[in-house]
């Protein structure tokens, strides 16, 4: 079953064209995570946060990438960290067009 992993941030920039140019070799790492089958990046310039919605093969990837990516977040001083496992109902999310790849 796929597991969806959210996390969202407090983050004061960048956005846009100028978060892909600084976040593209992030990008590109998240790739190579265990179990990682893709994320979604989110942003909202006006609330001034960040995050991803990510679907994750296993939970326990999904939990290993979680304490990583947290750690990560509050190493660099980042509070407010908001970042929540869930299971995808895929037979409903398919009826919706939800991109689920288990």
């Amino acid at each position: 079953m796929a597991v969806i992993l959210q996390v969202h941030f407090p983050f004061e920039g960048p956005f846009g064209e100028d978060m892909v140019e600084a976040m593209t070799p992030l990008a590109r790492s998240i790739n190579e995570e265990p179990g990682m089958l893709w994320k979604i990046w989110t942003e909202d310039q006006q609330g001034k946060r960040a995050g991803g919605v990510y679907l994750f093969a296993t939970r326990e990837d999904a939990e290993a990438y979680r304490q990583m990516h947290t750690g990560r977040l509050e190493g660099m001083g980042v509070t407010g960290i908001e970042a929540q496992i869930l299971e995808a109902n895929e037979t409903l999310s398919a009826i919706n067009g939800g991109p689920l790849t288990s």
